[in-house]
């Protein structure tokens, strides 16, 4: 690890203050002005002239600065390599989401890591519950996004959030308390919703509410169901992930009885996972962790 006083004493030259230095390390002017005085007693001579309009390098200082960049230069390539043999630094991580997922977390989870490790190669696969699972079961990919609890065994869960079911109502649809979705509301309307959902949790909610599968239609994605609702053609059920990014004049109503789908992570044997791996799942809690802070799942 670098010395500090390394750090301090090229920050300083670059800024041309102390005061400046002491911004960019997110340390106190004085930690900086101790930094230095105890680098000049360690060499025995003073390595700045300190001034009212900032500092320069003594002719001492002058002579030791191409040795602390090499030393810094050094550390850097250190970091790199270790990067390397750890994994972090190159290869393919290859992940799978379902569709509200792929739109609404990949993007800045991706984003932020590669800003870290932009080496690594990310792969990204589309698909349904069931065939992410089945996917990070049989090694196809190396990490999923899906719904809780898996159906497949020989796969590690790791869990994120619940996520609200709602219902989704045409603008002048009206419920008899104003507020949320009962079971006299659902009375006498067909239901819009994508056969992969029907597998899950939007069948339990379907069935409290006692809603006959032959009142049931199949649509392609969530924006064609919020686009039905819109034209008269039914009621839709959609996750609060589903809806952050598709729009329509609609009605985004809670049911009377509230459910919740569990979302959370799939992996293979932990024992068995590339540092990249484990490095992408740590920076997918980071991110929900700061985004949800309310709804993170813990038991």
């Amino acid at each position: 690890m670098l010395p500090f006083p390394y750090l301090v004493f090229t920050t300083v030259l670059e800024q041309g203050t102390f005061y400046k230095a002491a911004s960019i390390l997110n340390v106190t002017p004085s930690a900086i002005s101790h930094s230095i005085n105890q680098l000049e007693q360690e060499l025995g001579f003073p390595v700045f002239n300190r001034s009212r309009t900032g500092v320069s390098l003594t002719p001492n200082g002058e002579k030791i600065l191409p040795l602390i960049q090499q030393i810094i230069n050094t550390q850097s390539r250190i970091t790199q390599l270790a990067q390397q043999i750890q994994g972090l630094d190159i290869g393919i991580i290859r992940i799978g989401a379902f569709s509200s997922a792929c739109i609404n977390w990949l993007p800045p989870v991706i984003q932020a890591f590669k800003e870290r490790y932009p080496q690594i190669e990310i792969t990204v696969k589309q698909a349904g519950f069931s065939e992410i699972t089945r996917d990070v079961k049989n090694g196809n990919l190396d990490l999923g996004i899906t719904m809780l609890p898996t159906k497949e065994p020989g796969v590690i869960s790791q869990k994120l959030i619940e996520d609200e079911i709602y219902c989704i109502a045409p603008s002048d649809f009206k419920t008899e308390n104003g507020t949320s979705v009962s079971q006299q509301d659902l009375k006498n309307y067909n239901f819009i919703l994508q056969k992969g959902d029907y597998d899950w949790d939007t069948k339990a909610a379907l069935d409290h509410y006692q809603i006959s599968p032959t009142a049931i239609q199949f649509s392609i994605d969530d924006q064609s169901i919020i686009a039905m609702v819109e034209a008269g053609l039914g009621l839709g059920i959609l996750p609060a992930l589903a809806l952050q990014k598709n729009t329509g004049k609609v009605q985004i109503l809670p049911f009377e009885d509230a459910f919740y789908r569990k979302i959370g992570l799939v992996t293979t044997n932990a024992a068995s996972l590339t540092p990249s791996t484990k490095a992408i799942i740590k920076q997918f809690q980071d991110f929900i962790k700061e985004k949800y802070p309310s709804r993170l799942l813990t038991i």
